[in-house]
């Protein structure tokens, strides 16, 4: 999620440079992007504990002469960056997460149910506090036109970190074959190595028009494949902002989340969101808690059919 908003930064202030820390594995995310210089962290080897933070920082005070320190991640690891930055008298400011309103919109009585700011805006209020003014601004994603005889490319993201963040397979699997029913489509299934791409596997066997991604390349090779799609349905999760960066269009699925917490993708429209909206929605901000009811009625509830309706009028086919 912090892509779009880089972008934007970069756009406003043509001179200015980012040196980007984060994980390694995310260092193809920016490769394209002129003037940022990606930095992977090693957070379990060398780069671990305070002696690490220490090396981290040295690493990235020689890459350029930096001027300000922006803390996008609001944990102890990034706090303890930032105190070592200012040791050398570097402007630094962290993400203000909202942490108290969002407990409010997820506590098991007296929610306090609205819309919060987005983590872009959030991501964009912290370059604020550094004096770096720009506006974030998305703009809906909208399909290219399509042929009534032109078949859709459809993406599937079946899968999410967390149990309160994910349908019951078989409603997923259910939903792609009235997908087939209704619609010229061909399906692409995206998910992990390992047990979620063995489990894919298993239903492009099965399905006609079905083809598995999951384990397939690396995550440049992922991006590719899905800005291809002219549609993906995917859970609250990753494969969302992937889509979301190369501007396809999402039906995004909520159970025990909410685009109310501020993480819906960039670009994507609450008009996409598949959501029962319960009364004990949202009961986690991650997705990461159990269900106090017992019967996860938030996922459970959902049919395949609400999922290939959001299609429909999404495909002005209504």
């Amino acid at each position: 999620m912090t892509v779009p908003v880089i972008k934007q930064l970069l756009s406003a202030y043509p001179a200015v440079e980012i040196v980007f820390v984060s994980s390694a594995s995310y260092a193809s995310l920016f490769t394209n992007i002129e003037r940022v210089h990606f930095i992977g962290a090693d957070l379990k080897g060398r780069h671990a504990g305070i002696v690490g933070l220490w090396k981290l920082m040295q690493t990235c005070r020689r890459k350029t002469h930096l001027h300000a320190v922006a803390d996008l991640h609001g944990v102890l690891r990034t706090w303890g960056l930032l105190f070592f930055f200012k040791l050398f008298g570097l402007p630094t400011a962290s993400i203000r997460k909202g942490r108290f309103e969002k407990w409010r919109l997820t506590q098991r009585n007296n929610k306090i149910k609205k819309q919060l700011p987005s983590t872009f805006e959030r991501y964009q209020g912290v370059f604020e506090k550094l004096g770096y003014l720009f506006e974030v601004k998305s703009g809906q994603l909208v399909k290219d036109a399509l042929l009534q005889s032109q078949k859709i490319q459809i993406g599937v993201a079946p899968f999410a970190k967390h149990k309160g963040k994910m349908l019951p397979l078989e409603t997923m699997k259910q939903t792609i074959m009235l997908l087939q029913q209704e619609f010229n489509c061909s399906i692409a299934l995206f998910g992990a190595p390992g047990e979620e791409a063995s489990i894919l596997r298993g239903w492009a066997n099965e399905l006609p028009n079905v083809v598995c991604y999951a384990g397939v390349g690396d995550l440049q090779s992922e991006l590719k494949t899905l800005s291809q799609l002219d549609l993906l349905i995917s859970m609250d999760s990753a494969n969302m902002h992937l889509a979301s960066i190369g501007a396809v269009p999402v039906i995004s699925i909520w159970g025990a989340t909410h685009p109310y917490a501020g993480f819906l993708g960039w670009g994507q429209s609450t008009s996409n969101a598949v959501l029962l909206d319960l009364a004990c929605q949202p009961c986690s901000v991650f997705g990461n808690k159990t269900c106090h009811r017992g019967d996860w009625a938030c996922l459970q509830g959902i049919h395949p059919n609400q999922i290939v309706e959001k299609v429909r009028t999404y495909l002005c086919m209504a």
